[in-house]
Formats: structure tokens, sequence, C-alpha cells
């Protein structure tokens, strides 16, 4: 039987594993079993959303793809996480025996040196990960209403989804050509080439296909500015594909779009586990880039609506009052 003091020093070298060495580990235990995590939840064409917090905004960023994964790996039917403490306030319990998880944040820290060449004080910033463990609300009882009840599935007819893409499309503004049978962005041309919508299975496929085309799009020197020109084979564009992979992913949890489109090649897999086996940091890099390329287009999505509203609002002002 190991001494107190090994067993000590067991748990000591646990916690200096990293939180970012932790999710990557555990994503590439499902790469490596032929499974891209962030396709899971979309079994069905049925509403989707991200991980929520108690308060009811998303989770953003690598806690996106870290809940999902930990939702179906314990078989987690609804969306939101909370602490314990929050649990508490509302009135509920957290199961005995039930186990946590994390979620992750950044904490800026601010430090002042002095330059040994000029003498002058320099303030830098520095970003350092923090964790907070959390419940599924599955996980607690006792809680309101509006946390107890599951999400009841609903297919989104073809039509919706029509009305959805098309809109989402159009306020990229982005130059799309329509014919032939590959699906992909040229950046030395800035141009999108997408094969006809009647050559998918549905329009809902369609739109889950321009989402990942119009996340590559985004890394233009005009927009994000990314490193998108890489050949295939590259690590460079390996870690766009997984970018964009990841960026269709929460654009399809926003519209409500199937991701089974999404590339599942051996080649492709092969070429994350690396990258993530070397950088631990790899996805976390990409899924900020993947919010970052997703929020871009759903913000131009928002507010071409808005502006469409505003002018539809204007035209009735207009109308003449009938007598």
């Amino acid at each position: 039987m190991p001494s107190p003091k090994s067993r000590f020093a067991a748990r000591s070298r646990a916690d200096t594993v990293s939180p970012a060495r932790i999710i990557t580990d555990a994503i590439i235990k499902r790469l490596e079993e032929g499974t891209s995590p962030w396709r899971r939840p979309w079994t069905t064409a049925c509403d989707i959303t991200r991980p929520m917090r108690a308060c009811g905004k998303p989770y953003r960023g690598i806690n996106v793809i870290w809940l999902w994964c930990v939702a179906e790996e314990r078989g987690f039917s609804m969306p939101t996480w909370m602490t314990y403490r929050q649990a508490t306030e509302l009135g509920g319990q957290v199961r005995k025996g039930e186990k946590s998880t994390i979620a992750v944040f950044y904490k800026s820290y601010g430090k002042t040196e002095q330059d040994p060449a000029t003498g002058e004080e320099q303030r830098s910033q520095r970003r350092v990960m923090k964790t907070y463990n959390v419940f599924n609300v599955c996980q607690i009882d006792g809680l309101p209403d509006r946390y107890a009840t599951p999400p009841v599935p609903r297919a989104i007819p073809d039509e919706e989804h029509r009305e959805t893409i098309d809109a989402f499309i159009a306020a990229s503004g982005a130059t799309i050509i329509s014919g032939g049978s590959r699906a992909c962005y040229i950046p030395s041309q800035d141009v999108i080439h997408m094969p006809h919508w009647q050559d998918f299975e549905s329009y809902a496929q369609y739109g889950a296909v321009a989402g990942h085309e119009l996340s590559h799009w985004t890394g233009h020197s005009s927009r994000l500015d990314r490193k998108i020109s890489n050949g295939f084979g590259s690590e460079d564009y390996a870690r766009e594909e997984l970018l964009a992979e990841i960026s269709s992913a929460y654009i399809g949890a926003e519209l409500g779009l199937p991701v089974t489109h999404l590339d599942n090649h051996a080649s492709y897999i092969a070429s994350w586990i690396k990258i993530l086996k070397d950088d631990e940091k790899a996805l976390l890099s990409a899924a900020a880039k993947a919010e970052a390329a997703a929020g871009y287009l759903l913000t131009r999505a928002e507010q071409n609506m808005n502006d469409a509203a505003e002018i539809e609002e204007d035209f009735d002002d207009a109308l003449p009052i009938a007598a």
C-alpha cells in the first residue's frame, strides 16, 4: 500500500496537469477513435444549442466543444450548466455522488518591468487560463421548472431552413459561384465555389457546407487575416481546416444546421491528432479563432436582418393612413 506521502505526491503531479492538456487529451482520444467530437450533437435534424450558463448566456470558445463532449459522454439531455453555489442559490441540490466537470476562463494579469537597455518601465499583460467546476442541471434536484424541463426536439422544415440560410449567406457579402462538383474557397480570388443546392441531400446540408466555406472566407486579409494560403497537407492547412470545421459547428448551433457534411477523412484526423499532441494549446487557439469566424458571420447576418426590419418599419410609417 502506498504511503500517505506517495499518495500526496501522485495528487500533486495530477494537479499540475493543465486544463488545456486535460481537454486536449480528451479530444485526442475521440479523434483516435474516429470521431470528431464537434459532430456528435447533430445526429438528427432537430433544434440544437450551445451549452448555456445558469444566467441563460451561452458558453463560448473551447467550453462549447468540451461541454458538448461531456454531455454526450454522460448522457445529459439539458444544455445548462452551473456551479454548486448557483444551484444552491436557486433552491437546488446536487445529487450525492455526482461528479463535476471543469469549465475554463482567462484571467489577465498586469506586470510592470524595467527595460534593461533604456531604463524605461513597460507594462505587459499576461492571460492565464483558470478553471471552475460546474454541474449539468441533469445532476441537480429541486431547480425551478425553467431548468428542469427538457427541450423538445423539433424537426425544422426545409423551407424554414431555406429562408434562414439564404439570409445568412446573403448577409456575408461573399462572392459565391454556383456549379461544379466541389465546395471550396480560393483565397487568391477571394471567391467561394459551391455545387448547385439541388446537388445536396437537403437545403440544410447546402447551408451547412456554405457555413464551412464562409468560415474559410473570413480569414482573408481584408477580414480576420489568417494564414489561409498554405498548400494541402501543410500544418497551417490542417489548422485552418480544424478551425473551419469548429466554426461551422458553432454556426450550425445558432442556425439549426446539420454538420454531418464535415470531412471526417482519416488524413485530416491524423493531422489534427499530430497538431494537438505537439501543442496542447492548439485546440484552444482553433476554438477561439473559430468563435471569431462564426461571430463575424453571425453578426453580419444579425445586422442585415435588423437593417431590413428598420427599412420595413420606415416603409410602413410612410404609408398613407386610410380615411
